[in-house]
């Protein structure tokens, strides 16, 4: 899904999926506490449409990056994730469609710069023991 902006010269642009998402939640993170579409659609720029506020709110609650509450007729939204963590749960979502897990992180690793294969083993090692193994 993609949303049109016109800036009322020239052609328009059109703006990602993974984009809007990093809007939305980025919107959420500074938000107070619980909060409406409404209140994410007030945040963004370019003038989303409520519907698209709620559609990208939604498919990100399937993602499991925002939690919802019913209050009244309406939800109120609230981040689980940040950008990093809807990043980190794609990537955990490619690795569990995958029939073998071993070939893609082998392949993943393989594919790092030395700087990030430094950072993955420090992060490994700092990893709770139960997390480990």
């Amino acid at each position: 899904m993609t949303e049109k902006i016109t800036s009322g010269a020239g052609p328009a642009r059109r703006r990602g999926q993974g984009k809007l998402e990093a809007q939305v939640l980025a919107a959420l993170n500074e938000a107070p506490g619980q909060v409406t579409a409404g209140w994410v659609q007030e945040r963004i720029a370019g003038g989303l449409a409520y519907t698209t506020v709620m559609t990208i709110l939604t498919r990100l609650q399937a993602k499991g990056a925002v939690a919802r509450e019913r209050v009244g007729r309406s939800f109120q939204w609230t981040p689980v994730a940040d950008e990093a963590g809807l990043a980190a749960l794609r990537m955990r979502r490619v690795l569990d469609g995958e029939d073998d897990r071993q070939a893609v992180l082998a392949s993943f690793v393989t594919a790092l710069s030395p700087r990030d294969e430094q950072l993955v083993r420090e992060l490994l090692a700092q990893a709770p023991e139960d997390r480990k193994g």
